[in-house]
């Protein structure tokens, strides 16, 4: 369920122990030292934003900077690969988007098993996906899109953070319910993506809203609708694409915490509870409802179970979709 301040509040009232002290004692006086957070994608795209605005927040609660790190290529696999490999002391930890259980669906030469070689921590927020095309693309609505993609008077590219990433399932079921065609560019990470949006070289993306709701707002580009079942409070004008000509549309994305397997569970919890007192702060709930994230912050075993289910749904649209890696 989504976090809110008051939960918060009253688990710490419950006797949910405080950082500083005591609770320093019990993780063995970590951290003693600056943490890494590594995010698999360039800088700029909705992983690397929410982990900043997170982490930053959740590195004052710790009394440590947590730095990101952003290791780049094959669709997070190779972030998650070195997190994976990575001392389990709770030093390294991993942010990555919903990608982490659906890309060992497409790529059978995976360096890690995905639900064994990390132990979770914590589901930063959910986030609606929004579809958004270049201005120069002569479309109002999600109508007016289907329409150009069935005359098949020009070709048109949709862009996405890479294979397999919710971007790309987007199209794909989007394609399989309008029975339209267009062509999928993969890019490594959301921010390479939606500069060549802005520039025209590519025709549309699904976007996760984080990324590209600045740009929305600045005209850079335009929003048709979003993705989820419900319209969005941030921007509460546009329709869900169910509503706006795709009965049972929907579908969505989340961002998530990891550590390498083995990290002791004294400090995921420790963790979780700075995530979720970082997500209490009245000044961070706003800037994530203005990128359209709601917040999450589920306990450790929570996120284990979540994971899974999620690891077994996409699983089933990819096979569906016949997805392939490239």
């Amino acid at each position: 369920m989504p976090l809110t301040r008051r939960a918060v509040l009253a688990g710490l009232a419950a006797g949910v122990p405080l950082v500083g002290g005591p609770a320093r004692a019990a993780t063995g006086g970590w951290p003693a030292r600056p943490i890494r957070c590594v995010v698999p994608y360039p800088p700029g795209g909705p992983t690397d934003i929410l982990a900043r605005v997170v982490m930053q927040r959740v590195g004052q609660r710790l009394g440590q900077p947590i730095v990101i790190e952003n290791r780049a290529g094959a669709s997070g696999v190779i972030g998650s690969a070195e997190v994976a490999r990575a001392p389990a002391d709770g030093q390294t930890f991993l942010a990555n988007a919903s990608i982490q259980v659906i890309i060992p669906h497409l790529n059978r030469q995976m360096p890690f098993d995905t639900l064994a070689a990390f132990a979770p921590v914590t589901n930063f927020a959910r986030v609606p996906l929004m579809l958004v095309v270049t201005p120069d693309l002569p479309v109002r609505d999600v109508a007016g899109l289907i329409a150009l993609l069935r005359e098949g008077a020009r070709p048109i590219s949709y862009g996405s953070s890479g294979i397999g990433a919710a971007p790309h399932l987007a199209g794909e079921l989007f394609k399989q319910m309008t029975g339209t065609e267009m062509t999928h560019a993969p890019y490594r990470g959301s921010g390479p993506a939606i500069q060549d949006l802005m520039a025209g070289n590519i025709q549309l993306m699904f976007d996760s809203m984080p990324s590209s709701a600045a740009a929305v707002r600045e005209g850079q580009i335009r929003a048709l609708a979003v993705t989820t079942a419900e319209r969005i409070p941030a921007f509460p004008d546009l329709p869900t694409i169910a509503e706006a000509g795709v009965p049972g549309y929907e579908i969505a994305t989340w961002y998530g915490l990891w550590a390498p397997a083995g990290t002791p569970a004294a400090i995921l919890g420790r963790m979780q509870q700075s995530v979720a007192e970082a997500m209490a702060l009245p000044a961070l709930q706003a800037t994530l409802e203005t990128l359209g994230a709601v917040p999450v912050a589920d306990a450790p075993e929570d996120f284990a179970r979540f994971a899974r289910s999620e690891y077994d749904r996409w699983g089933r649209l990819v096979r569906d979709a016949g997805i392939e890696a490239q």
